[in-house]
């Protein structure tokens, strides 16, 4: 199963981040791996210049309070949880600082608290950045609303992958929630959208000359694939069968989210960039769809191969 050993958390120092803290705390612990906290905050106005030794030390301080207060809501010794803080004055983007720090250490995963959103649903623009650009998986963390024994994990696979890449990474995000799922005492659900997707065009149009009996009959086909390449899948990851799994019939970008907000998920798993996860799923489109609309925690995978557009010195 996936772990993750090196782990960078992201802070400006200015939230209350309690909740993503705890979490990037328990994932630590229960890996036996590190983490590095980077505090990023702007680079005051030259009039402010001679404040900046000041401000630095307020937001290390306060990053101190709140990794003491995760600890003892975990019940940990915070002398011998593995932390290293990293202070960066940012003049660019943070997103891009961010990402050029992890494409020079290598980390496995970056975490970061969402950003504060209008009806808590969305990510921001540095949120958003990362997901496109950073070349780890990125965990957007929110706190956990619903009060419920476990925590309730939700992959998104796309059963119909039609390229090698499409299917290894489908592959992938199987492991990694069944991995987080087991590492959190979690439940896991396996998500995938299904359709007959030349019902409307056949269905209303003459020419083709296509009965009632023989339309049903396709639908039937196209409902019966998509249930085996989704079991085949889900045997060949290896996952075991401690999860339980939902068809849905539609579009993704709106059945996905209605389960997430019905069935309380608290971390939806799913890929980035290429066709992983649901029906047609690129960045920028049937994604940020969903994302724009969830209120749960985001934990996105890059395929094998991805290449960030970001160097890693300017």
């Amino acid at each position: 199963m996936r772990t993750f050993n090196s782990i960078l958390y992201v802070t400006n120092g200015i939230f209350d981040e309690t909740a993503g803290l705890r979490q990037a705390l328990q994932l630590v612990m229960s890996n036996k791996g590190t983490l590095d906290v980077l505090l990023v905050y702007p680079a005051l106005l030259k009039a402010q210049k001679a404040y900046t030794e000041t401000y630095s030390k307020y937001l290390e301080e306060q990053l101190h309070l709140a990794l003491e207060k995760a600890c003892e809501a975990l019940n940990f010794d915070k002398d011998k949880v593995p932390v290293r803080i990293i202070q960066e004055e940012v003049v660019i983007p943070p997103a891009i600082k961010v990402i050029r720090h992890v494409l020079r250490e290598g980390y496995d995963l970056v975490i970061k608290e969402a950003e504060p959103r209008e009806h808590d649903k969305g990510f921001g623009a540095m949120d958003m950045t990362l997901l496109r650009k950073c070349p780890s998986t990125v965990w957007l963390a929110r706190p956990v609303l619903h009060k419920q024994e476990k925590f309730r994990f939700a992959v998104a696979i796309d059963a119909e992958s039609r390229e090698p890449s499409e299917k290894a990474l489908s592959i992938r995000l199987l492991e990694l929630s069944r991995s987080m799922a087991d590492k959190f005492n979690g439940s896991l659900s396996v998500l995938s959208c299904w359709d007959y997707e030349y019902e409307q065009f056949l269905r209303y149009k003459a020419w083709a000359n296509i009965s009632e009996e023989e339309h049903e009959k396709n639908i039937k086909e196209a409902d019966s694939d998509h249930q085996a390449l989704l079991n085949a899948l889900i045997e060949e990851s290896g996952i075991g069968a401690n999860h339980e799994v939902f068809r849905m019939r539609g579009w993704p970008d709106t059945l996905i989210p209605e389960f997430v907000e019905r069935e309380h998920v608290d971390i939806l798993v799913m890929g980035t960039v290429a066709r992983t996860g649901i029906l047609g799923f690129l960045i920028g489109n049937t994604a940020e769809n969903i994302v724009n609309t969830m209120n749960c925690s985001l934990l996105a995978l890059k395929p094998s191969g991805f290449v960030s557009p970001v160097k890693a010195f300017s």
